[in-house]
């Protein structure tokens, strides 16, 4: 790829873009049925920029870039519990679950009690560094689009260190899994995993996002493998996870506006690699089918 001063000024807006884009945000059935005939009474929706709807109109707390157009939202909308705590916050890691979050919001557990029935949770994927690795993997492959470069440079020590980061949020979560439990003993706990960001083929879309031929698949692996490991900890800790990843295959950032239920990085209707309206209500829909 060419490195004259005009690609490296855009290369530099780009990083800049979506480090903006990204401040604010992380980094998926049918049964409806079941899930109105368990019904609700008190739900808790927790979790990052995924569950709170980062830029999906419309925008009710731009602190937490939380949406009412999010999957807790569309949820609640279909099981109509008596009340609704929404506490998702963008940028949230496994740590803001029991502290403040850069001062614009307190302790998600906060919102839990001992009558509460009904939780969802979708966190990890800041955990891991979602921004950071959208920013370095878009900006080296805006320099070299045929290669790997993102990947060469997170494993350059002989050593992946993203599948390294990957496997050391599983314990994180399953704490997050435990503290709900603690503090709320009788809810149902759903844990959803993160929708198809990158075509599952392993195809990239270079001129629309600059992810490099040879990134896109062990970036989509790398995504497969955080699903697990969050699956794994559901198991483990008394939770029922939610595959969000199957539904969405096919409407990924490289799709056209209609089919994408995620965005690019100039895209519209939410936050640069975040659902939107279409991927929260199919998130919900996932949701719903296994709340019952």
């Amino acid at each position: 790829m060419p490195t004259t001063g005009i690609p490296r000024a855009r290369a530099a807006c780009t990083a800049l873009t979506l480090t903006a884009a990204l401040a604010t945000g992380a980094v998926a059935a049918a049964g409806p049925a079941g899930a109105a005939q368990r019904g609700y009474a008190r739900y808790v929706a927790l979790g990052d920029s995924y569950a709170s709807g980062a830029g999906v109109p419309t925008q009710v707390d731009t602190a937490c870039a939380r949406s009412d157009k999010n999957y807790p939202s569309v949820l609640a909308a279909a099981l109509a519990p008596a009340v609704k705590a929404d506490v998702t916050c963008g940028g949230a890691t496994t740590v803001h679950m029991t502290s403040t979050q850069s001062g614009s919001a307190g302790p998600q557990f906060n919102a839990l009690s001992a009558d509460t029935d009904l939780v969802t949770l979708t966190i990890g994927g800041n955990d891991v560094g979602f921004a950071d690795i959208i920013v370095r993997c878009t900006t080296l492959g805006f320099f070299n689009g045929g290669g790997a470069p993102c990947k060469g440079s997170y494993t350059s020590g002989g050593t992946d260190q993203l599948a390294a980061k990957v496997d050391a949020t599983g314990a994180k979560v399953g704490a997050v899994l435990d503290g709900i439990r603690q503090r709320a003993p009788r809810a149902v706990v759903l844990v959803t995993g993160y929708p198809a960001i990158l075509p599952d083929d392993g195809s990239n879309c270079w001129s629309t996002v600059s992810i490099a031929k040879g990134d896109a698949p062990w970036l989509r692996d790398t995504q497969k493998r955080l699903n697990s490991v969050i699956a794994t900890q559901a198991a483990a800790h008394g939770a029922r996870y939610v595959d969000v990843y199957g539904p969405s295959v096919g409407h990924d950032v490289c799709k056209p506006v209609g089919t994408r239920w995620l965005e690019p990085l100039f895209g519209s209707g939410a936050a640069a690699f975040h659902p939107n309206a279409a991927g929260e209500r199919s998130m919900a829909e996932a949701v719903r089918g296994v709340a019952g």
